[in-house]
């Protein structure tokens, strides 16, 4: 289980920093973590080396972090965009348009 939650730990600690498609890495990131935590507990009550389940668990929440952060850096960027001035630079460019079609035809 340990090198399974390294696995999913980096899968998704690569993933994450990909901004559109980092909450997709949600889900291995989550399931890595409780993967490096049960590994961790059992390994450390049968006092066995635990570093690749600590390294997976570790991983696991950075890519959690990670990928939260981008969740409300898109969220802000979002909430941020003025919609009039939107439509208005839509406007303004279907008028060019217009007016290039207008003049040189076909």
């Amino acid at each position: 289980m340990g090198i399974a939650a390294l696995i999913l730990g980096i899968i998704s600690f690569i993933i994450g920093f990909i901004p559109l498609c980092g909450s997709i890495a949600l889900v291995p990131a989550i399931i890595g973590l409780i993967l490096g935590i049960v590994d961790t507990v059992q390994k450390h009550k049968k006092d066995e080396k635990i570093g690749i389940s600590v390294a997976g668990l570790i991983l696991s929440a950075i890519s959690i972090i990670v990928i939260i952060f981008w969740v409300f850096i898109f969220g802000v960027a979002v909430n941020n965009t003025d919609l009039n001035e939107l439509d208005k630079a839509t406007e303004n460019y279907l008028t060019s348009l217009n007016e290039y079609y207008a003049t040189y035809g076909n």
